[in-house]
């Protein structure tokens, strides 16, 4: 019998799996409307044993109280709960069927209950925290669930519904026995929504909402319909699997913690990612494909084929991504997906793989309880680089088709990636195993040289933890002379290679030029001066290398290369682009540069920002730009106009702004301008339409207050979890106490932050501590908040190490940041 621990540890998830067949759930919840009252729920279980174990354990973050009645194939029965779990005597179990029904009061935290409605979350994990179950993905279930709700509440599941009955002021809503899903992606919907149908592709799409705004909702319905049905259209040609589940639903749900979240024939979004605002730019419309394409991607990547164990989340995260890639490109025939591509993934692949707290993208896990701390920006972002390498390797062709079997063969049940590999080379002829090892299972990027010969010049491969490691890649190099470029393509495994190149400088070459390669590369300043000659792909490759060599070692000085980005903005007019430098620019004024030189360098910087705005007719551009000299102006002058455009001033310049965008630019005023901060939020609270957008500012108030009381108050008043309900809330608030103006005051709060993240992750969704250390350490750079991190850790050698990653990938922007900002100016 496993040992009896606090989630759901590998042995026992091994033991179930083995054991049980045929789970079906009968899950009823009767849901007040008042957010405080108990959820009461009955949970009858059905499933297959193979054989009787000495007892059986069901999954319940809870207590004993919480579980008020339990049947055992027809039989009352004694209740045991031990260290999160409902234990079953294998003396009342019998081989073959069984089925027990267990009578409950439901956890809270899952349900995400706010005043009007509520949704489910229940990834990784986080079912147990609601109701007792089977908790792990490899035991894949049908549910059955019923609700009692408000007679106004509408309400939507996994399942079609199967009816409803009104009495009084309560409503009766079943749904109709569930495919085959795994814990994680069951979820429900209920609550004061708009619903609104339409058949795509013959198929009928129910989406609700609660945006208030019928302009809005008009401007975008008909696009989130249509993209939804173009995804699912690609995804059936593609795979050779129709639509492999009963429905297809969506439900837009307002500050949702995540962008969306897969469960099966019920997406989740987060409602502002897909309402987009008049005339939003080619990258608003871009993302909001992208994050539709990848959530559809799901159904089959994930919901059809889901990994055996969360060890491996990651393979359905980056087929997700790597499949949305695919799907977009068509709907966006005038953008450089390729460009695209290298903005989206690299700076944050890097923005973790640089650091002392770098994690494979394959990690292990022996409990289902730290699931969560596996997400983050390696799966997301390092693994699609992976994968197009793994597709270079192999083929469009030989990778499709591998693909295609790994579904069919798997479908309806899981899969590891050592299975798909095994697919993709069955022979090992291709070498995918030690390939893996180093990309899948090792952490960090290689550094890349370039040198001159008597033979020419060499491109050389290093591992920095000396661990003779190797990465094969391929990528290309580009040559630039005078108003001539030329490129070239190579493959670059353990051995140092020679260019074709003949009387040609090292910094006249780019290495990585088409983006593809992973790695430190050595790029000079000197190749912006040609930068007519390079194409955008090309561009955005060499602002990565030259922001990753001035985070390395200095070189650009962070002053020069700000002022060589405000050249680039001067000029150039892609989108993607722009995005890139401006935030490599935003990063340098506040991080990087001690006070002095930020102060010296905000005029001319604001004025610069000011007159790019004044000569671009795009309203996204403009807007783009907006936010930035926004973030960035210091000056009095600067914020005056600022505050000129908040006012909708028709002297004004013409950005189009939303009421979420005028909530931003009423906090940043506030911070800047401190002496009269209360007039920003109290005159802009008056005019905000959306109640929950009005929730949100009333929430975040406190957090831009000029009272450092106030401020100390609202920090302190987040250790109770339910201030914490709310997480992207609660991240746009300690990004306010934590902002470049206010790191010396803000301090105080690092330590408690660092003691409260154990906490945190045990009752936050998976995003949230990462996000949480991030937001409190992402401005300071001063040696005392650096020693208060070192401390904490070195104090607690026995610290959650999945939680240590996370602040130490959080702590390295202040690291670089303190060394930076010691550089004398060469």
């Amino acid at each position: 019998m496993p040992e009896i621990v606090p989630g759901v540890s590998l042995e026992l998830a091994q033991q179930r799996a083995d054991l049980l067949r045929k789970v079906h759930y009968r899950l009823h919840l009767n849901i007040p409307e008042t957010v405080s009252a108990p959820v009461q729920g009955r949970n009858a279980v059905s499933f297959d044993l193979l054989q009787v174990p000495q007892a059986l354990q069901l999954d319940f973050q809870g207590s004993s109280e919480q579980i008020t009645a339990l049947r055992i194939n027809g039989q009352d029965a004694d209740i045991r709960y031990e260290a999160e779990h409902l234990v079953v005597p294998g003396s009342r179990l019998r081989a073959g069927r069984n089925e027990m029904v267990i009578d409950f009061i439901a956890g809270r935290s899952a349900l995400n209950r706010k005043p009007e409605f509520l949704y489910t979350l229940f990834v990784p994990d986080r079912a147990r925290t609601v109701f007792p179950l089977f908790d792990q993905p490899d035991i894949k279930a049908r549910w059955q669930l019923s609700l009692e709700v408000p007679a106004h509440w509408t309400a939507l599941s996994i399942s079609p519904r199967a009816g409803s009955q009104v009495e009084g002021a309560r409503k009766s809503v079943s749904f109709e026995a569930s495919d085959r899903v795994s814990s994680y992606l069951f979820s429900f919907v209920a609550g004061e929504f708009e619903v609104v149908s339409k058949e795509v592709n013959g198929r009928e799409i129910r989406l609700l909402h609660r945006e208030p705004d019928a302009a809005k909702v008009t401007r975008n319905l008909n696009d989130i319909f249509r993209l939804h049905g173009d995804a699912i259209a690609w995804l059936e040609e593609y795979t050779g699997i129709p639509l492999p589940f009963k429905k297809f639903d969506i439900a837009l749900i307002p500050a949702h913690p995540y962008g969306g979240m897969e469960h099966v024939g019920a997406i989740q979004y987060r409602a502002e990612s897909l309402w987009l605002e008049e005339a939003p730019s080619d990258t608003e419309l871009l993302n909001r494909a992208s994050l539709i394409a990848h959530e559809t991607a799901h159904m089959w990547f994930g919901n059809l084929v889901t990994m055996r164990w969360f060890n491996d989340v990651w393979t359905k995260e980056v087929f997700a991504n790597f499949m949305a890639a695919k799907i977009v490109n068509p709907e966006f025939p005038d953008i450089d997906h390729d460009l695209k591509f290298l903005a989206r993934h690299y700076p944050r692949a890097y923005a973790i793989d640089r650091t002392s707290g770098a994690n494979a993208i394959r990690q292990p896990l022996a409990n289902l309880n730290q699931a969560g701390q596996l997400y983050g920006s390696i799966i997301y972002n390092k693994a699609p680089i992976m994968l197009r390498q793994l597709e270079a390797r192999l083929g469009e062709a030989g990778f499709r088709q591998g693909v295609r079997t790994y579904l069919s063969r798997f479908a309806h049940g899981n899969a590891t990636w050592p299975e798909l590999l095994e697919i993709f080379d069955p022979d090992a002829s291709k070498g995918l195993k030690p390939w893996s090892k180093v990309w899948v299972n090792g952490t960090g990027r290689p550094v890349f040289t370039l040198r001159s010969t008597a033979k020419g010049l060499v491109v050389s491969q290093t591992d920095p933890a000396q661990r003779a490691r190797v990465w094969p890649q391929q990528f290309s190099y580009l040559s630039v002379d005078g108003e001539e470029a030329s490129a070239s393509n190579i493959g670059i495994g353990g051995s140092d290679l020679t260019l074709s190149l003949s009387n040609v400088s090292t910094s006249a070459v780019l290495l990585n030029a088409n983006g593809y390669g992973y790695g430190v590369f050595p790029a000079a300043e000197t190749l912006l001066s040609a930068w007519d000659v390079l194409s955008d792909v090309n561009r955005g490759s060499l602002l990565i290398q030259l922001y990753e060599s001035m985070l390395e070692n200095g070189r650009p000085y962070p002053a020069h290369y700000l002022s060589a980005l405000l050249s680039v903005i001067e000029r150039e007019r892609n989108q993607v682009l722009l995005e890139l430098a401006t935030a490599q620019l935003r990063h340098i004024f506040w991080n990087l540069l001690a006070e002095p030189i930020r102060e010296s360098v905000a005029p001319p910087v604001e004025a610069t920002l000011w007159a790019v705005i004044a000569g671009i007719d795009a309203p996204a551009l403009r807007r783009l730009l907006f936010f930035v000299v926004a973030d960035i102006s210091l000056t009095e002058q600067s914020l005056q106009r600022i505050e000129d455009i908040w006012n909708q001033d028709e002297r004004s310049e013409d950005v189009p702004l939303s009421e979420r965008d005028l909530s931003a630019i009423a906090m940043t005023l506030s911070i800047k301008r401190p002496e009269t901060s209360g007039r920003y939020l109290e005159s802009h609270m008056r005019r905000i339409q959306n109640p929950d957008e009005r929730r949100r500012l009333e929430f975040l108030a406190p957090s831009v207050s000029e009272d450092r009381l106030v401020r100390d108050a609202f920090f302190a008043s987040l250790a109770s979890v339910e201030n914490r309900s709310t997480e992207s809330w609660v991240l746009d608030a300690l990004h306010n106490l934590h902002h470049p103006l206010r790191v010396s005051s803000s301090e105080k709060y690092v330590l408690p932050a660092l003691e409260l993240l154990e906490d945190i992750q045990a009752t936050g969704d998976i995003f949230f501590p990462a996000g949480w250390t991030q937001a409190t350490l992402r401005n300071h750079y001063s040696a005392s908040v650096i020693a208060i991190v070192q401390d904490f850790l070195a104090q607690r050698p026995a610290f959650n190490p999945q939680l240590r990653l996370k602040i130490l990938q959080a702590l390295d922007p202040a690291l670089r940041a303190h060394r930076l900002r010691q550089l004398s100016e060469p």
